[in-house]
């Protein structure tokens, strides 16, 4: 029989990554995202199940795992129940060749399904685990349904990464096979497209699979996806409009750190699990994972905000500061590429004081190694206002990946008039005075204001809009976190919990 206990290890919790953005998932991380469905779809033998994103084949082994007990009282006959099981309810799309052999051979205990030794005799060797290659539908050298890259795709002996479950033709394919209305849709898709979406990035592809699931209109969707979509991501803006404002989402668990639910992946932002409920829309059941801790589970309005507040416990601290209708410090802060530079090494004279038609530029090497020299005023083509002014530059990055407590933000510097930086740092200001500016740079030094930062930074990157919901003061004054926590009345288990998620900064 196919689900048999043995004592060796199960090799599937031990098995290899293929890379960061096509993760294998563990069986214990399967049956959690599996615990959050309700129970009674493990004794209904009429529903259909889909994997659109096959690995190895566990998420529709543990299914099938479970429907074996559940329908013991409605189909009693083991055999009869596996076959009942595998031929009519749990069906798989693959990611590649190689891993449609790896879920058959885990559901059918044989790379062939109709052979002799698979488990049930299917109708054709695939069985309901399902892999042809597909084709992109390039336009402009993109594909214009996964944002694929042309000239990265299209080589030689390749694979091509032309997920079935998010292209038109082969969703096509698949209907004529095996009909695409299903109940319920479990997985863990592929995360990201390498060279999609411009340039020689990367590009989400997660949003996708989520989207298409949806289309589909199943009773549920379980599924793990990254969680940079809850504050950031490229292109994600409407994914997580969407996503916010979807009341059929009613259960999301989001590990802070990847590495907890996937030994030995690194990524930034750290990834969640989440259930989709279509016929029982309401308020959302959400847990953070931190460090082996939970914190929840606590119930949210997913759109209270325009990003999701991963710790229920920062939303009333967040409450409290934007009720006082501050100006919001982002407003200060230059956006990227500030002074329309495009390097952070061409263009200056390194170590050169600036003549009267020049200007200091400040600069930091990829070591982080800061310094500066001197280049022409007539190079600065944005933000021109602020050469002569004032100002505090913020680095725009700063990485420590799933570090608790958290820097979130590297040392800012005060730069005077007649200066610049490179796209190292972002400028805010124009501050009228290098009183003011003392003012800022020590703001930027408060815990209190890292953790305003850290509820929309959820990679090394601090752009403007993380600094949305950091009040502006007046900057007539040393700005200390006892000041600010008297200002807007953070009580004492407050402070704690900003100090346990935010550590000092050095002066």
């Amino acid at each position: 029989m196919l689900l048999h206990t043995t004592s060796q290890p199960d090799i599937l919790e031990v098995i290899a990554d293929l890379s960061n953005d096509e993760v294998f998932t563990p069986p214990k991380v399967a049956n959690a995202v599996l615990d959050l469905l309700p129970a009674e779809v493990w004794s209904d033998p009429t529903l259909r199940w889909l994997d659109p994103g096959c690995k190895t084949g566990v998420f529709l082994r543990e299914v099938t795992r479970r429907l074996l007990d559940g329908l013991s009282g409605v189909i009693p006959d083991d055999e009869e129940r596996l076959r009942h099981i595998l031929t009519n309810m749990v069906f798989g799309i693959a990611i590649t060749d190689l891993t449609a052999f790896m879920s058959r051979r885990t559901v059918y205990c044989s790379k062939d399904a109709a052979g002799a030794h698979s488990t049930v005799a299917m109708p054709t060797s695939a069985g309901h685990i399902w892999m042809n290659r597909v084709e992109h539908s390039y336009v402009n050298e993109r594909c214009r349904e996964c944002g694929a890259s042309e000239a990265l795709m299209e080589r030689e002996n390749r694979e091509n990464y032309a997920y079935g479950f998010i292209h038109k033709t082969s969703r096509e394919a698949l209907d004529k096979e095996f009909e695409m209305k299903f109940d319920v849709i479990v997985g863990n898709p592929p995360y990201q497209m390498t060279g999609g979406g411009g340039g020689s990035g990367h590009s989400p592809l997660y949003n996708l699979f989520v989207e298409q699931a949806k289309a589909l209109n199943p009773r549920y969707i379980s599924m793990i996806i990254p969680s940079r979509w809850m504050a950031g991501g490229r292109g994600l803006d409407a994914f997580r409009g969407e996503m916010l404002a979807d009341n059929r989402i009613r259960h999301i668990v989001d590990y802070h750190n990847a590495v907890e639910l996937f030994p030995g992946v690194d990524f930034e932002g750290g990834v969640c699990y989440f259930l989709w409920d279509r016929d029982n829309p309401g308020t959302c059941q959400q847990t953070l994972m931190r460090g082996g801790v939970a914190s929840g589970p606590g119930e949210r309005k997913l759109d209270e905000f325009d990003v999701l507040i991963r710790d229920t416990r920062a939303v009333v601290i967040l409450r409290k500061v934007i009720a006082r209708g501050e100006p919001s410090l982002e407003k200060l802060v230059a956006g990227a590429v500030p002074f329309g530079l495009t390097s952070n090494f061409n263009g200056y004279k390194q170590g050169v004081t600036p003549t009267s038609n020049e200007v200091t530029i400040y600069a930091s090497t990829p070591s982080g190694k800061r310094n500066s020299g001197s280049m022409s005023r007539d190079m600065i083509t944005k933000n021109v206002r602020l050469i002569d002014a004032w100002k505090v530059l913020a680095p725009k990055a700063y990485g420590e990946r799933g570090a608790v407590p958290a820097m979130v933000l590297g040392r800012s510097m005060i730069a005077g008039p007649r200066s610049v930086c490179t796209e190292t740092f972002l400028p805010i200001g124009p501050l009228a005075s290098k009183a003011e500016a003392e003012s800022v740079e020590a703001y930027l030094r408060t815990r209190f204001l890292r953790f305003m930062m850290s509820l929309r930074k959820i990679s090394q990157d601090a752009m403007r809009g993380v600094y949305r919901w950091v009040p502006q003061q007046a900057w007539d004054r040393e700005w200390t976190d006892a000041g600010l926590y008297e200002k807007y009345g953070i009580t004492a288990g407050e402070q704690a919990y900003i100090e346990e998620m935010i550590r000092e900064m050095p002066t």
